[in-house]
């Protein structure tokens, strides 16, 4: 049995090991509304705090972790995932983004549906781990980026897709300029959300809606309207 399952604590002073303690601690298990993909997801016992807590690290210019939004399936990823595996045609044999992948939920989905490329831009460092480990256990292939590609020009490719990246305003208006981008440059996107504050809804053309549970955060296990949108050019 591993130290992490045992629900031990390592050597003061040492880092855990993520990808360990994500395949101990975390179950692996279908994602309500999305059971065609499995995720390693936290749970009351995972013990995640510990996963966080910063080590001794010599390396101070490492960020510490952020919230560990990775660990659960939110709605507006799972909508998306949802909405792909219904309608394969939207993502196959395209260069697909999923920014601010956490899980890795709408990439899996897209890679399952036939994308030819699929790039997952995550930034935490235990995310990215979650991710590749999400990926492995659903046997696709999925390139990792782990920096903010937000700040420049969008990568070569045809489609992003982009759950749940409208939960704060400092957020939602980072993204705002990069999907311009996007669009000008021939880059369709689409939102997944379950109706969040920031939402700018005068941008998104409603494309679809489902009910999924919202398992991340307050929303608990009961499935809520969540809807998949078009983003689109500002009107003239």
């Amino acid at each position: 049995m591993s130290d992490y399952s045992a629900g031990k604590t390592p050597e003061p002073g040492k880092r855990l090991d993520p990808a360990e303690f994500i395949k101990a601690s975390m179950h692996l298990a279908p994602v309500p509304s999305v059971p065609e993909i499995r995720l390693h997801l936290a749970h009351p016992g995972s013990g995640l705090r510990r996963l966080l807590e910063p080590g001794d690290d010599s390396d101070e210019s490492r960020p510490e972790p952020q919230p560990p939004y990775w660990a659960y399936a939110w709605a507006g990823g799972a909508v998306l995932a949802r909405y792909v595996l219904d309608r394969p045609s939207i993502v196959a044999g395209k260069r697909v983004l999923d920014l601010g992948a956490g899980s890795g939920l709408v990439g899996i989905a897209a890679a399952k549906a036939g994308a030819r490329a699929v790039i997952a831009a995550e930034i935490d460092r235990n995310g990215v781990v979650a991710l590749r480990l999400n990926a492995e256990a659903n046997g696709v292939t999925i390139q990792i980026c782990d920096e903010d590609v937000t700040a420049g020009p969008p990568p070569a490719v045809d489609l992003v897709l982009a759950g749940d990246v409208f939960y704060a305003q400092d957020v939602g208006q980072r993204m705002l300029p990069f999907f311009d981008r996007c669009l000008a440059a021939d880059i369709d996107v689409l939102v997944g959300d379950p109706g969040r504050a920031w939402l700018p809804r005068p941008r998104l053309c409603l494309l679809g809606e489902y009910q999924v549970p919202d398992v991340g955060g307050n929303g608990g296990s009961v499935p809520k309207p969540s809807a998949v949108f078009a983003f689109v050019a500002k009107s003239a």
